[in-house]
């Protein structure tokens, strides 16, 4: 099954499905992802704050895979702000996971703690040196993009934002577009609160699909970077197997019309979450 690729605005491809290890204990960590690369995930993400880099670069490096044909994302540490520790755990995260990562993010941008400006100026830096093969963000609201456009001279090649069925961003999703910036969408099945949606329930039944396939097909049709986590083989393979089937414009709508602004992540505008 070959999972479509996306372009990134600095010429560099994604898969557009791939694997998250998100809430994955780092004692459980390398075999999940083993396990999701067998399956054929070759696009992998975690972050400094995951605790888990150390073991997703283990399984890369036992899979008997070649390191250029993984797609590794990670996430710099709230706690790494400043623009020397940004540079410094950039070049952490890229040796714990093959000498480099191919996507870093900021991870979150606290508006009310720091300045999100130089620290990107970090990434920057950390992107012309080749440590980051791309670089972009994570959880930043259009406005903190437009700063970004006015004062920085590297567009982000994604915005890692929370989307799902019920907090659709269209707004959020068209300002990415705008600026030429991919759309990846975390909590993609809003931590399962929308696989017993009725709406969706209905169409996994005339698509023979279950609730999860369905949500994540609808993802994928929308042109979003999607990358759902599991630790159960049997899930990850499900997941997986979402290119056999293609909703219709109408299952899109109805789909899409669930939205109600629900959040199951903070706000990024108010969080201020930084690691002790």
């Amino acid at each position: 099954m070959t999972v479509p690729n996306i372009t990134l605005n600095d010429g560099k491809t994604i898969p557009q499905l791939g694997f998250g290890v998100f809430q994955i204990d780092p004692s459980e960590t390398k075999a999940a992802t083993l396990a999701a690369l067998e399956v054929g995930y070759r696009h992998i993400d975690t972050a400094e704050m995951y605790g888990n880099e150390k073991e997703v670069g283990e399984a890369i490096a036992e899979s008997g895979i070649d390191r250029s044909e993984i797609f590794v994302t990670s996430k710099l540490n709230n706690g790494f702000h400043a623009p020397d520790a940004a540079a410094e755990n950039g070049k952490k995260s890229a040796d714990l996971l093959g000498g480099y990562t191919d996507l870093f993010l900021i991870h979150w941008p606290l508006p009310t703690v720091s300045d999100f400006v130089p620290t990107w100026k970090a990434l920057e830096e950390l992107y012309h040196a080749g440590t980051s093969r791309s670089i972009g963000v994570s959880n930043f609201q259009a406005h903190h993009l437009h700063r970004l456009r006015d004062e920085t001279t590297i567009t982000p090649a994604v915005n890692q934002i929370e989307v799902h069925p019920y907090l659709t961003q269209e707004s959020l999703r068209q300002a990415n577009a705008d600026l030429g910036i991919a759309t990846e969408a975390w909590s993609p099945i809003a931590q399962g609160l929308v696989l017993d949606d009725e709406t969706i329930t209905r169409i996994a039944s005339a698509h023979e699909k279950s609730p999860a396939q369905v949500v994540l097909r609808w993802h994928i049709q929308r042109g979003d970077i999607v990358f759902p986590k599991s630790v159960t083989r049997a899930r990850v393979e499900e997941n997986f197997a979402i290119f056999d089937f293609e909703l219709s414009g109408e299952d899109m709508t109805d789909i899409s019309g669930l939205d109600k602004g629900h959040r199951t992540g903070p706000d990024p505008d108010t969080f201020d979450y930084v690691p002790a």
